[in-house]
C-alpha cells in the first residue's frame, strides 16, 4: 500500500496537483491550464493518483471534479512517524 503511495507522489507534477486539490476541487480542464502539458497527460497523472486512491472523483452533470482523499494519506502519515517518534515506532513493531 505504502509503495503505491509514495510512486504516486514521486512525481513533481503529480505533487503540484495535489497541491493544486489541497486548495479547491478542479475539473481535468481547470488542472491542465495551471500546468505547461496536456489535458491527456494530466488525465493520465490523475489516474495515477486516483488508483492509489489520493484523488476521488464526482461526476457533477457533465463534470468530473477531482477532490482529495485525505484519508487515503494517513498510512504515508503513520511511516513518517515511525522515524520522527521512536516509541510509536516500537509499538508498530510489536
Amino acid at each position: 500500500m505504502t509503495d503505491r503511495l509514495f510512486n504516486a507522489i514521486s512525481d513533481s507534477r503529480r505533487r503540484y496537483l495535489l497541491e493544486q486539490l489541497m486548495v479547491s476541487p478542479m475539473t481535468v480542464k481547470q488542472m491542465s491550464d495551471r500546468l505547461p502539458i496536456s489535458r491527456p497527460r494530466v488525465s493520465q497523472h490523475l489516474k495515477v493518483l486516483r488508483d492509489a486512491q489520493l484523488v476521488l472523483v464526482q461526476t457533477c452533470g457533465t463534470r468530473r471534479v477531482h477532490m482529495i482523499n485525505n484519508a487515503a494519506f494517513q498510512p504515508l502519515q503513520t511511516w513518517i512517524d515511525n522515524f520522527r517518534n521512536p516509541s510509536i515506532r516500537e509499538r508498530t513493531l510489536i
